[in-house]
């Protein structure tokens, strides 16, 4: 079985963030799994490192927000007569 390893700080997690980063020209679907992901990810650091708690959980907005801008281009491109 493939087990992520679970960041303990904010620097382990935006390590993580970097392994897994698709392509540039992956498909929307798999940016938009990567964004939820990191904003799970940043959230549960969060509570772990409480040094950078506010931080972190900057990080976890910012992604929850891409992942908005990433979900709203695959339904525009959904909606677009073909």
């Amino acid at each position: 079985m493939n087990k992520r390893k679970e960041p303990r700080t904010l620097g382990d997690a935006h390590e993580i963030a970097m392994d897994l980063r698709p392509a540039p020209k992956a498909n929307p679907s798999a940016w938009l799994a990567f964004r939820q992901a990191n904003a799970r990810m940043y959230e549960t650091v969060a509570d772990v490192d409480r040094g950078h708690h506010h931080e972190a959980l900057y990080w976890a907005d910012f992604e929850r927000r891409k992942a908005a801008e990433v979900s709203a281009a695959i339904q525009a491109a959904k909606s677009k007569p073909e």
